[in-house]
C-alpha cells in the first residue's frame, strides 16, 4: 500500500465550500501510499472547508489554479460540498481542467457532489456513476447511469455518495489511481465498462 502511488502527483480541485472530510481523509490515504497532492484551487491563499454547514479549516492553496497545469498531475480528486463544485463549475478554467483528464485517460475520484463537474465537463455520457442523490437527474440529463452504491469504478472513474463512503472511495481511487493509463475518458468517445462496486 505504502508503495502503490509511490512517484504519482495528484490534483485536488477546490474552491470555498468543499467538504473537509472529503479532501482531508481521501488526501491522507493517497500521501499514505506514497502520491504527492497538491491543493489546486482560483482562490488565491486560502480555501475554506466546511464540516457540513459549518465553517471548518482553511487550507492553503499550493497552486493557483490559472498556472495549474494537468499534464503535470496523474489524477485528479474532486472533493463534495454543495457550494464547492457549484462555483468551480461556473469558472471555464476549472471546467477544462477537469476534461483534460478524461481526454488523455487519467483517472479521476470524485465524491459527494464533486461529479457535478462532471456533468459540467460533459464526460458521463454512458459511464455509471454514483454521488449524492439530489445529482441524480443532473448526471442523467448528462448522460450517465446513477446508481445508488458506496462506490462505482468506472474505466478509471470512481464515485462515491457521502462522507460515510469515504473508507470504500479511498480503496478503489487508489486502486484507479495506482493504473498507468486508461482508455481516452471523454463520454463522446466511450461505452463504459461494467461498474465494479463493493
Amino acid at each position: 500500500m505504502k508503495e502503490q502511488l509511490q512517484g504519482k502527483r495528484v490534483a485536488i480541485l477546490v474552491a470555498n465550500g468543499f467538504e473537509q472530510v472529503e479532501m482531508t481523509e481521501p488526501r491522507k490515504a493517497l500521501e499514505a501510499a506514497g502520491a504527492k497532492a497538491d491543493l489546486i484551487s482560483p482562490e488565491k491563499k486560502e480555501v475554506q472547508g466546511m464540516n457540513h454547514a459549518e465553517k471548518g479549516e482553511k487550507f492553503k492553496v499550493e497552486v493557483a489554479l490559472d498556472s495549474a497545469s494537468p499534464s503535470d498531475y496523474d489524477a485528479l480528486l474532486l472533493p463534495g460540498g454543495v457550494a464547492n463544485p457549484d462555483k468551480l463549475r461556473t469558472i471555464p478554467a476549472a471546467v477544462k481542467f477537469v476534461e483534460s483528464f478524461f481526454s488523455s485517460g487519467k483517472p479521476v475520484a470524485a465524491i459527494c457532489h464533486g461529479p457535478w463537474m462532471l456533468v459540467e465537463a460533459e464526460v458521463l455520457q454512458r459511464r455509471t456513476v454514483t454521488s449524492w442523490p439530489s445529482l441524480r437527474t443532473d448526471i442523467r440529463n448528462a448522460g450517465g447511469e446513477w446508481v445508488d452504491r458506496e462506490v462505482v469504478s468506472d474505466n478509471g472513474l470512481v464515485t462515491s455518495r457521502k462522507p460515510d463512503d469515504i473508507p470504500a472511495f479511498n480503496r478503489e481511487m487508489i486502486a484507479a489511481f495506482s493504473q498507468s493509463a486508461y482508455k481516452k475518458q471523454s463520454g463522446r468517445e466511450q461505452t463504459h465498462d461494467t461498474a465494479r462496486h463493493a
